[in-house]
């Protein structure tokens, strides 16, 4: 299982569009993927969960991954939150 924190560091959040993205990423693979800013996590494969978070631009969020991709997972998404979710900044 791997742990981190991720920011997001987009001027618009984490709104439907980069959660289209983040979930479609997370739904690739095998691995269970759980995000939130606090306990319970919520399922990064899931838009509406996503949502809900109402993440804006600053927010730290949790992942935790557990699976046997979960190395690739976490670097993908890593990669993923990093680049602005593909939309400049």
């Amino acid at each position: 299982m791997i742990n981190c924190k991720l920011p997001i560091i987009n001027e618009l959040g984490l709104h439907a569009r980069a959660a289209t993205k983040l979930a479609s990423l997370a739904g690739r693979y095998e691995s269970s993927i759980k995000t939130g800013t606090e306990l319970p996590l919520v399922d990064a494969k899931s838009i509406m969960s996503l949502l809900l978070l109402a993440a804006s631009q600053g927010t730290e969020l949790i992942f935790e991954f557990d699976g046997p991709d979960e190395d690739e997972a976490c670097s993908m998404i890593t990669r993923l939150l990093a680049d602005y979710f593909g939309e400049g900044k």
